[in-house]
């Protein structure tokens, strides 16, 4: 009988709760005159506007919010990222219980306002204790085509995506690092839109299309880096891609120096790719004006600004997803277009790139353990001989993906500090000493940990993240 009455009275609390949050966002409707409609899975707030006039802001001017309280609507989240400006639309995840799903989505009039909402509720105390995320939010325009034959051209690659999906803007090819005739067997597809993307992904799954014959790999490419302008500008160091294996820094500082005498700092070269630092912005600009396109070696080279590694920032976009690299446990956040995951391994795994390259996380680890029987032969193996698969631990793999890169290992430097309460904390700065450039050579996670096996996880975790 107690327990049938404690239900009871359950859900009389969840009625009044759920009445006075719907008179509460009546209220807001009425004194913003913005709509509201709930469908998919997410309530949208605006979008657009009253008044509103012309298309939807441009890319770049939506936020991501995680770590929302789950009993929190709109009529508090809307005062709150008001004060960064405009709001056009915000669109909030629910549950089918009525519970919101701990994340949303607030797309601002302009990119400035998108900015300083991050700057200014990034780590923001919503409510005693609890803190948001806010970081900003990439409508996805570009897929990655894997399997694609190595013999097949920029054009025919491109003709054939126009054949069969519509919206397609440009198709990204690299050459292959030792035969420039040849691609690398994949390729990205920009889209003009993202759902026109996201519609060409449908299309494209393995077995429902076979361009050449062959049946392709399909997914979500990793979203280009967003940095803002401001930071840009005073960027002076240039990526530049499709080397010659073969090519030498100094052949690459030789080719950069030409145009004006003692510009180039240095040239740290990966594989076939480089960043070449100068001593002043202006000379790398007019050097990627001038060196874009050029022969070296007889490979045609790419060079754009780099985009540098904002070590600030508490939140990064991974994989079209949201972590948070100041978590201690690397939490994994949904995806925009239906709420899963889009990292290809399990959530919140490590992304890392390889010789230049992206490879996904590794899947989820094997943790069981076999016996020994009598007579099994045991063969002496290198730890850089297993894949990625095999390692669980964030040590081991950032030391495994310096090796790949022909890097030195990985050092580990411990501090500690004391707590209020006479605890030692500990953190671990790691040291790449094989990157060129010193303002990326160190990582040092945001978080203290009680134990010295957690803080240097920790840190090997943040460096893959930011590396």
């Amino acid at each position: 009988m107690h327990e049938e009455n404690k239900a009871a009275a359950n859900g009389c609390s969840k009625m009044r709760r759920g009445a006075q949050n719907g008179a509460a966002l009546l209220a807001l409707m009425e004194k913003t005159g913005y709509s509201m409609v709930q469908q998919n899975g997410q309530r949208k707030f605006g979008g657009p506007p009253p008044g509103w006039e012309g298309p939807p802001p441009p890319r770049g001017c939506e936020v991501f919010v995680g770590k929302i309280p789950r009993d929190m609507y709109e009529d508090e989240l809307v005062p709150v990222f008001e004060r960064a400006g405009k709001i056009y639309e915000l669109r909030l995840m629910m549950e089918f219980s009525g519970e919101n799903r701990g994340y949303a989505f607030v797309m601002y009039t302009t990119k400035e306002e998108a900015q300083l909402a991050i700057k200014i509720l990034n780590n923001y105390e919503i409510r005693p204790g609890k803190f948001i995320g806010v970081c900003v939010s990439l409508d996805n325009c570009r897929l990655f085509i894997g399997a694609i034959p190595k013999d097949k051209k920029k054009e025919e690659i491109l003709n054939e995506m126009k054949k069969v999906t519509e919206g397609v803007v440009d198709v990204i090819v690299y050459p292959n690092a030792t035969d420039k005739t040849k691609n690398r067997g994949f390729a990205f597809v920009e889209y003009e839109s993202h759902r026109a993307a996201a519609m060409a992904r449908r299309r494209l799954i393995p077995g429902t299309f076979q361009p050449w014959g062959h049946t392709i790999q399909v997914d979500w490419a990793d979203p280009e880096k967003v940095v803002d302008e401001e930071t840009m500008q005073r960027v002076k160091v240039l990526y530049v891609r499709n080397l010659m294996i073969s090519t030498t820094e100094d052949k690459i500082k030789a080719e950069f120096n030409k145009f004006k005498p003692g510009v180039v700092e240095r040239v740290k070269k990966l594989r076939d790719y480089a960043f070449v630092h100068f001593f002043h912005r202006e000379d790398a600009v007019a050097a990627m004006s001038v060196m874009n396109g050029k022969c070296i070696d007889g490979a045609s080279i790419e060079v754009t600004l780099a985009k540098p590694v904002n070590k600030e920032s508490s939140w990064k976009q991974h994989f079209n997803g949201q972590i948070s690299p100041s978590s201690e446990n690397l939490l994994g956040f949904p995806n925009k277009e239906d709420g899963s995951q889009k990292s290809l391994g399990k959530p919140g795994s490590l992304s890392v790139r390889l010789n230049g390259q992206h490879s996904p996380g590794p899947p989820e680890v094997e943790r069981s353990t076999y016996p020994i029987f009598p007579g099994i032969k045991l063969t002496p193996i290198s730890m850089y001989s297993l894949k990625l698969s095999h390692f669980s631990s964030a040590v081991m793999h950032l030391d495994y993906f310096c090796h790949k890169n022909s890097w030195a290992p990985p050092e580990y430097s411990l501090y500690s500090t004391t707590s209020q309460d006479g605890k030692i904390l500990l953190v671990y700065k790691v040291l790449i000493s094989s990157i060129a450039d010193d303002s990326q050579s160190y990582f040092m996670p945001e978080k203290l940990c009680t134990t010295v096996e957690d803080a240097k996880e920790l840190a090997a975790q943040f460096t893959l993240l930011h590396l």
